[in-house]
């Protein structure tokens, strides 16, 4: 083989590896199903993600798990489940912009919703899922009625950009994980059962 064939031959290979690693960054490796499942999260650092993982794992891991930055293209899902971290009252704005662009082809789809938030590290109650939820994410979305989870977030330093990190130390605000993988679980066994018929 001359050299310049070789050459082209193995930066061809390359680059199809990349491209196919790329097209599949954050895509979870589920179990089949006779329907397809996604779960589409905006995060500020990786609670959300965790949490859509651990939904994914209860529903025994049907679901694909796309991380909102990557702009998966969910038009061959029969069933979406849309989440997102809140700081100051908001998911990230990648997530709003995603679901705008998308919501007339993801409304018939959406299942279930979940916000993951520190809520003072207090047990979230009716009230935060009605402002959340109910009176956010869910009217953003378009929807109403579907199954909704308020989960407990963490505050991990590392994970956060300089000014939110100075700004939580300004706070006296203490790394802490309150995040709960029986409860993803439970909410994604949940969502699971709600479609058993469909």
């Amino acid at each position: 083989m001359k050299k310049r064939e070789f050459l082209k031959a193995g930066i061809l290979g390359i680059g199809a590896l990349a491209i196919s690693r790329k097209s599949m960054a954050l895509e979870y490796y589920p179990n089949k199903s006779d329907k397809k499942w996604a779960v589409l999260y905006g995060t500020w650092c990786g609670s959300a993600r965790d949490a859509g993982v651990w939904i994914s794992e209860g529903m025994n891991g049907i679901a694909n798990v796309f991380d909102v930055r990557e702009n998966p293209d969910l038009s061959s899902y029969d069933h979406v489940v849309i989440g997102g971290a809140i700081r100051a009252g908001k998911v990230p704005s990648e997530l709003e912009a995603y679901i705008a662009k998308n919501q007339d082809s993801l409304r018939p789809k959406i299942r279930g919703l979940y916000v993951v938030c520190g809520n003072m590290m207090q047990p979230p109650t009716q009230q935060q899922t009605t402002t959340m939820i109910d009176n956010y994410l869910a009217k953003f979305c378009g929807v109403s009625g579907v199954p909704s989870k308020v989960l407990l977030g963490r505050v991990t330093f590392g994970l956060m950009d300089e000014t939110s990190r100075q700004m939580m130390k300004n706070m006296n605000m203490q790394e802490y994980d309150n995040l709960k993988r029986p409860e993803c679980m439970d909410f994604g066994k949940e969502l699971l059962k709600g479609t058993a018929s469909d």
